[in-house]
């Protein structure tokens, strides 16, 4: 859209969401979830009133979409009503909901090896592997350069992670192996796993589906997806006694109750347990 086609209040959006940094892909969200409620309403947005917000959100609960989506549409309509309209009155019809709390799905080490084992070439097999040995998301493996793999301190530095923040994690010595052994099949210049065009980065969404395709080949009959090597890394680390401190800093998580999860799914203490029950 050219600027003088933009309306107003999309510009003015698109700049209070410039001023607080909000990265591309988040403005891109949140001005398709606008465009969303206008679409329902069938006016300009800034016409809602309580009501309209009242039906809306109505509309998503009853639409079939899960909690993280109605979530991410309230924080949306939250910011929209609030810093771009000013119009805090309509907050207080505005909720959040919580969502279930569920273990996510953790792997094995044998399953881990096998999926790795059976990743579609050497490129997803490198970056599956980043993916379980460094307990990166999938944005943070595709955004990997080159100058990012420090092999003198054996550390990957991860750029502007989620919540734009950079951290280190660690490099194990078969990790950096197998990264030299892609690094001299393939030479890749700026970006660590290039896309087709070696211009672009590889895109979560093919990362994705190596993932998948890799776990089939495998034969390995759970839900898994790219955040579940990272679920493993972080259950697999607190089962081998590692402080669950020292897992929150790896993992780039801002509070250690986002951490704490991965207690519940560790099977350290009940394996301990058993353990002193079949010596007595």
């Amino acid at each position: 859209m050219t600027d003088e086609a933009m309306s107003p209040l999309r510009r003015r959006m698109i700049e209070d969401m410039t001023i607080r940094k909000f990265a591309p892909k988040t403005q891109h969200d949140y001005l398709q979830r606008v465009k969303n409620f206008a679409a329902f309403l069938g006016r300009s947005p800034d016409a809602a009133n309580f009501e309209d917000v009242r039906r809306y959100q109505l509309h998503l609960a009853t639409s079939g979409i899960g909690v993280p989506t109605l979530n991410q549409s309230v924080a949306t309509l939250r910011f929209f009503f609030r810093v771009t309209l000013k119009r805090h009155d309509i907050l207080e019809h505005t909720h959040f909901i919580r969502e279930p709390r569920k273990l996510p799905v953790v792997l094995s080490p044998d399953e881990v090896a096998r999926l790795l084992d059976a990743a579609p070439g050497l490129k997803y097999k490198a970056a599956l592997s980043v993916a379980y040995g460094a307990g990166l998301r999938a944005s943070e493996v595709v955004s990997l350069k080159i100058g990012d793999i420090d092999s003198k301190r054996m550390v990957i530095r991860v750029e502007q992670g989620k919540g734009r923040k950079d951290r280190y994690v660690m490099l194990s010595p078969h990790l950096l192996e197998l990264l030299r052994a892609w690094w001299k099949a393939a030479r890749p210049q700026g970006w660590l796993f290039p896309g087709r065009d070696r211009v672009q980065p590889m895109t979560t969404r093919q990362l994705n589906r190596a993932c998948h395709a890799a776990a089939q080949m495998a034969e390995i009959n759970k839900r898994v997806s790219l955040h579940t090597l990272r679920h493993s890394f972080a259950t697999h680390l607190l089962e081998a006694g590692v402080d669950i401190t020292v897992v929150q800093t790896l993992l780039g998580h801002a509070s250690l109750r986002t951490t704490a999860i991965y207690a519940d799914v560790s099977c350290r203490e009940e394996r301990a347990f058993a353990a002193r029950m079949w010596r007595t």
